[in-house]
C-alpha cells in the first residue's frame, strides 16, 4: 500500500525539482585545476577518463557509401533512462539527494538521465519493487520520454527485476549492476579488473535467466550405455556450475596477487616505515588531495569513481620523517556487499595502516551521511582501531555555517582545500603529531665510516639534534629498539 492515493502526492518527478541539465554538481564537484606548482612535477601522465571511454562517448557517426545518393545514417548514442527510487524512511531532501546520486551514478557510466521519480512507500513491493499502479505509471513515463533503460535506486530481486521488466517492457537495472559496470569501465589494473569479475559473477549468479532448452534436460548423466540413464542437468544449471568454478578460480588468483602486495607492506614494515591511508566518499577529492600532498600523477576527474585501482606514494613530514600515504578507492553509500567482499584485499590498506586520512566533501549537501557511509565500510573492514583524522576538502567552495559545524562535532578534523592549498600545512603538521613516533631516545657518536647508521636514523627514526665533530656524528635521536641496539655500542659512555 503506498502512503497516499494521490499519484501527484505519493509520486515526486525530479523533473520539477532538478530542471534540465543540471547534472548533480553539488555531487560532481572535484577539484580539477591545473598549476604548474602541484602539477608539472608528478610523476605519471594525466590519463583522462574521457579519452579512455572516447569510443562509449561517441554521439553520432554517419557512412557514405559510395553511391552518394543512398546514405546510411547510423547514431551511437548512450543508453537513454529513467530514475525510480523508493522514500521509505528520512526527509524528502534525503529521498532527492538520494536519486541525484543515482543521477549522477548513471551519468559516469555514459547515460543519459531523461527524468525520475520517488515513489513513496512504507517499504518497497515485493513484487515490481514500486507497485503495480505505480510500475504502469512508470511505463507510461519510458514512453514519453523514449527511454531505453530503466534504473532502481535501490538492489532488486530477481523476482521483482523480471517482474518490473514485464511491465515496462524496457531493460531494468538497479543500483548495485550500475555500480558495478562504473567499475569494469575504470579497473586498469590486471587485480582490479579480477576483483570486478568476481564480484559481478557473485551478482550475476542467482539472476541467471533461463528459458527454452534452458530449461531443458541435457543429454545422460550415466556413464555407460546410450548416455540417458539420468535427467540430467538443465542448461542453467551447467552455467551457473560453471560461474561457481570460475569464481573459485578467480579468487586463487586474488589470494595470489594479494601475496605481492603483502610482502610490499612487509618490506615497510621491517623499515618501520608508518602508512597513512586515504579514505573517504566518492568525489570527496581524495586523489587532488594526494597530488597535492605527494605530487602523484593520480587521475583527478569530475566524475563518481575515476580513480579505481589504489595508489602508494612516498611523503616526507615537516620534521623529515618518511612515510607512505595511500589512495584508497572511494566509498558510496549502499555499497554492494560483492564488492566489499571483492576488493577486501584492497581495502586491507585501511586496515593495516598507523593513520586514516577520512577525506569528506565539505561543499556536499550532507556531508554527515558521506561520514556515516564510508566509516560504516571501516567497520566491515576491521579497520575501527586505526586513528582517524577527518579532512574536510573544498573548504573554498563550502558553506562557512557547515563547515563550522563538521569542525564542532568532529573532534579530530581539519579544514582543506586541495586545489587552493589551504589548510595543507596545517595537515602536514597534523599528520607529523599523530604518526606513532619510535619508542627508544638515544645519544651516539657515529663514526664517519659507519654513515650508513646515520642515514637510518633519517629515514626510520626522529633525530633530534644532530652535530658533526672530529671523531664523528653526534647523534640524539628517537628510534625503535632494533636500531637503538645498533646505535648502542657507539654511545658516550656518560650518556650510558
Amino acid at each position: 500500500m503506498t502512503s497516499s492515493s494521490s499519484p501527484s502526492q505519493d509520486t515526486k518527478r525530479l523533473a520539477h525539482t532538478y530542471p534540465v541539465g543540471l547534472r548533480a554538481d553539488a555531487l560532481m564537484e572535484e577539484d580539477v585545476a591545473w598549476s604548474y606548482e602541484i602539477d608539472g612535477e608528478r610523476d605519471g601522465d594525466q590519463l583522462d577518463r574521457s579519452e579512455r571511454a572516447a569510443l562509449r562517448r561517441v554521439v553520432g557517426l554517419s557512412t557514405e557509401l559510395e553511391d552518394v545518393t543512398e546514405v546510411e545514417y547510423r547514431q551511437l548514442r548512450l543508453e537513454r533512462v529513467v530514475l525510480v527510487g523508493v522514500w521509505t524512511t528520512g526527509t524528502a531532501q534525503d529521498a532527492d539527494n538520494s536519486l541525484a546520486e543515482l543521477a549522477a551514478l548513471a551519468e559516469t557510466a555514459g547515460a543519459l538521465v531523461l527524468d525520475g521519480v520517488i515513489q513513496r512507500r512504507d517499504k518497497p513491493d515485493a513484487a515490481t519493487y514500486i507497485g503495480s499502479g505505480k510500475a504502469a505509471e512508470l511505463r507510461d513515463i519510458v514512453i514519453e520520454t523514449g527511454a531505453d533503460t530503466v534504473i532502481c535506486d535501490g538492489e532488486l530481486s530477481p523476482g521483482q527485476l523480471i517482474q518490473l521488466e514485464d511491465v515496462v517492457k524496457v531493460k531494468v537495472i538497479d543500483r548495485t549492476a550500475l555500480i558495478l559496470d562504473i567499475f569494469a569501465q575504470h579497473a586498469k589494473s590486471r587485480e582490479g579488473k579480477a576483483q570486478v569479475a568476481l564480484a559481478q559473477m557473485q551478482y550475476m549468479l542467482p539472476r541467471l535467466r533461463g528459458w527454452g532448452q534452458s530449461l531443458s534436460r541435457q543429454m545422460g548423466g550415466g556413464r555407460g550405455g546410450l548416455a540417458t540413464r539420468g535427467p540430467g542437468e538443465t542448461k542453467i544449471e551447467t552455467d551457473r556450475r560453471r560461474i561457481r568454478e570460475k569464481m573459485a578460480k578467480m579468487r586463487r588468483e586474488i589470494a595470489d596477487m594479494k601475496t605481492g602486495r603483502e610482502v610490499k607492506r612487509q618490506e615497510r614494515r621491517r623499515n618501520k616505515v608508518p602508512s597513512v591511508a586515504i579514505a573517504g566518499y566518492t568525489n570527496a577529492g581524495k586523489s587532488s588531495l594526494l597530488n597535492r600532498l605527494t605530487g602523484a600523477g593520480v587521475l583527478v576527474e569530475n566524475a563518481l569513481f575515476a580513480t579505481l585501482d589504489p595508489t602508494v606514494r612516498r611523503a616526507e613530514t615537516p620534521s623529515g620523517r618518511l612515510y607512505t600515504l595511500a589512495d584508497t578507492v572511494g566509498f558510496v553509500r549502499h555499497l554492494p556487499h560483492h564488492l566489499v567482499e571483492a576488493f577486501r584485499s584492497t581495502m586491507e590498506e585501511v586496515g593495516d595502516s598507523d593513520l586514516i586520512l577520512h577525506v569528506v566533501d565539505g561543499s556536499h549537501p550532507n556531508p554527515e551521511e558521506q561520514l556515516a557511509a564510508v566509516r560504516e565500510v571501516i567497520r566491515d573492514v576491521g579497520a575501527t582501531d586505526v586513528p582517524e583524522i577527518v579532512v574536510i576538502n573544498k573548504a573554498d567552495a563550502a558553506d562557512p555555517l557547515t563547515l563550522q559545524r563538521l569542525l564542532r562535532v568532529e573532534k579530530r578534523s581539519l579544514a582543506v582545500s586541495a586545489r587552493t592549498g589551504q589548510g595543507i600545512e596545517e595537515l602536514l603538521a597534523l599528520i607529523d603529531n599523530e604518526l606513532p613516533r619510535p619508542s627508544v631516545e638515544i645519544e651516539a657518536l657515529v663514526p664517519y665510516t659507519h654513515g650508513k647508521l646515520v642515514a637510518r636514523a633519517h629515514t626510520e627514526g626522529e633525530v633530534i639534534s644532530e652535530e658533526h665533530t672530529a671523531e664523528g656524528t653526534l647523534l640524539k635521536v628517537r628510534v625503535h629498539e632494533e636500531l637503538a641496539a645498533d646505535l648502542a655500542p657507539y654511545a658516550p659512555v656518560s650518556a650510558a
